[in-house]
């Protein structure tokens, strides 16, 4: 791939020049840009600072903006959680890292009954400009405590936004955008992807926040998916053409406010969906996904729509049981062939 290649910005209007640089280092130019503009962004969280976070997204910032704006806190995932409501509303913008999805549980009462309610509660008076980041995903051997896709969790409660990217170049333009907004953004990013490169564009450019985005346009079947499988459904979907199949592959990029009408407006012309996570299946997002497809796009299936996700089991440590435990290129594919098979 081409680093200066040129590319249209997320606007689709001004045409820039990019560079490969790897996923986490995208989200800390969008960290390192935002705190720049903006003097009320600060970070927090577990070895944000000294350490620059457990992938290094934070590496570098606490040198250059002092330990007034990058904190490191106890281990204390309520603590994290809820100093974020206070701040947030006396004027700050807090970008909070909780290191790993699976930690957030602790935090659910901060999250869930204090940040997501109070702008609610309180007449709108309130802005909670909020973003807490965490790690989720399985495929780098964290075992069962480490590796959770829990993100359905939280689409589940009104009053958070949560995004989920699936490449270093959305996952700049998105996180500055979830910095700038007013209300409580949960930002989760996938831990097999911080090494992944991309081709981002120095200079500003934002992706907004509920715009799906077609990474790849096809006349035979709809994949959706979000993350990491997205890159999975790309493979999935070059493999295929090989055999005849031409997919098209939509990256949800946000799951709340969740965009479908590229979704529909997809279907109308494929006629076939496969809805694909790292997530457990059941009960998993994809299945919010799929409901929507029915109700909205049921007079243009020839098939029902199909779902892949992760078997319902705790991830396993063991690398051939974990890599077989979630959704791989060659399921995908299989669940395309048999969607056209009407499988």
């Amino acid at each position: 791939m081409d680093a200066t290649k040129a590319r249209t910005a997320a606007n689709g209007e001004t045409p820039v020049e990019q560079r490969l640089i790897f996923f986490n280092q995208a989200l800390r130019e969008a960290i390192d840009e935002e705190m720049t503009r903006d003097p009320t962004v600060f970070v927090y969280g577990e070895e944000v600072g000294v350490w620059g976070g457990s992938y290094n997204v934070t590496q570098g910032l606490l040198d250059k903006y002092g330990p007034l704006r990058v904190i490191d806190t106890p281990i204390s995932e309520a603590l994290i959680g809820g100093a974020a409501v206070g701040a947030s509303i006396t004027g700050s913008r807090p970008v909070v890292d909780f290191m790993y999805q699976d930690f957030m549980g602790i935090a659910m009462d901060q999250i869930v009954n204090q940040a997501a309610k109070n702008r609610y509660m309180f007449g709108g008076k309130n802005a909670l400009p909020i973003v807490y980041r965490a790690a989720f995903g399985a495929g780098i051997g964290n075992a069962a405590q480490h590796t959770q896709s829990l993100e359905a969790w939280f689409t589940h409660v009104p009053g958070l936004k949560v995004v989920a990217p699936s490449n270093a170049y959305d996952a700049k333009g998105l996180l500055k955008s979830a910095i700038r907004d007013d209300n409580v953004v949960l930002f989760f990013e996938h831990k097999a992807l911080y090494r992944e490169r991309g081709d981002v564009p120095e200079g500003e450019y934002l992706v907004p926040l509920g715009v799906s985005d077609v990474k790849r346009a096809g006349a035979n079947a709809t994949i959706v998916s979000y993350a990491r499988q997205v890159q999975f459904a790309l493979q999935a979907a070059e493999q295929l053409a090989s055999e005849g199949i031409d997919v098209e592959v939509i990256d949800l990029r946000t799951l709340y406010p969740l965009d479908i009408d590229p979704v529909i407006e997809s279907v109308k012309k494929t006629n076939r969906a496969l809805v694909v996570h790292e997530a457990v299946r059941f009960g998993g997002f994809g299945g919010e996904v799929a409901a929507q497809i029915q109700e909205l796009g049921f007079d243009y299936l020839d098939a029902p729509v199909k779902r892949l996700g992760a078997v319902h089991a705790p991830v396993p440590f063991a690398e051939p049981l974990e890599m077989a435990s979630f959704p791989s290129v060659e399921s995908i594919a299989q669940g395309v062939r048999e969607l056209m098979q009407g499988i």
